[in-house]
């Protein structure tokens, strides 16, 4: 039996299997990996036996403890660290360099968006969040969980879910359901829109998902006439490159 990540309280993972089958979902071309918050070593058993260079972060320091005395063989490749607070960009001499872990569910998305601003070195993610937030990681349009992470994430990184797991693999049970996804760098190199602005309507519009786009964008364009085709849809029918068609559309109306 396997101790699961803290970010499930106290349970156990009983099921070897789920921590063999996120290991193995990990291409690491680079040759690279970075697992964040190891906690005792469900994933890291695994990955010890690839033959990627690996590196570990864990804040906590009674994981950074337990992890020295029964892997030392990581050594000095293990960084009691904030993730979120990491320089990432040197962390393998500046080799691009694949990440995965169980992550926390209450920092999940900041782990993501912390990727997406490495999104030059970090090629793949792989790792395990809350059920629900997977799911709206791999959302499309037209989907009533079609949302600003969607959008967000995708932008940058194709996104699939693998497996669900169950509550049932831990012990004692957690109140939710958990899932895999893996994040696979797209070949997107520019949005080729104002970015800074694109977040902003996409945040605006899905704010206010039940209104149209005609009525949602209203604040960024304060007593200026806008048309667009887009007008009469609701944010979820929108896809990535419109919604940059959007973009441009409305920063060419605020430069009049």
């Amino acid at each position: 039996m396997v101790r699961a990540k803290k970010f499930l309280g106290q349970h156990f993972l009983k099921d070897e299997n789920i921590a063999k089958r996120t290991v193995d979902a990990l291409a690491a071309q680079s040759g690279n990996i970075l697992e964040v918050g190891p906690g005792t070593g469900v994933l890291t058993k695994y990955l010890l036996q690839r033959q990627e260079r690996l590196k570990l972060v864990e804040i906590d320091h009674e994981s950074v403890a337990y992890l020295e005395k029964n892997y030392p063989q990581i050594g000095e490749n293990l960084f009691r660290d904030d993730f979120l607070a990491m320089k990432l960009d040197r962390l393998f001499n500046g080799d691009s360099f694949s990440v995965i872990g169980n992550f926390p569910y209450n920092i999940s998305s900041q782990i993501f968006f912390k990727v997406i601003d490495c999104k030059d070195f970090i090629p793949e993610i792989v790792g395990m969040v809350q059920k629900e937030v997977a799911e709206r990681m791999a959302a499309t349009e037209g989907s009533k969980i079609y949302g600003i992470l969607s959008v967000l994430l995708q932008r940058w990184f194709d996104i699939e879910y693998l497996f669900t797991v169950d509550e049932t693999v831990f012990v004692p049970q957690p109140k939710v359901k958990s899932a895999v996804v893996r994040m696979t760098r797209n070949t997107r190199t520019d949005m080729q829109c104002d970015e800074k602005l694109f977040v902003r309507i996409v945040k605006t519009t899905f704010n206010q998902r039940r209104k149209t786009i005609r009525n949602s964008i209203k604040p960024l364009l304060p007593d200026i006439a806008f048309e667009h085709e887009f007008m009469s849809l609701r944010p979820e029918q929108l896809s990535i490159a419109q919604f940059i068609e959007l973009t441009n559309a409305v920063e060419r109306k605020l430069e009049i």
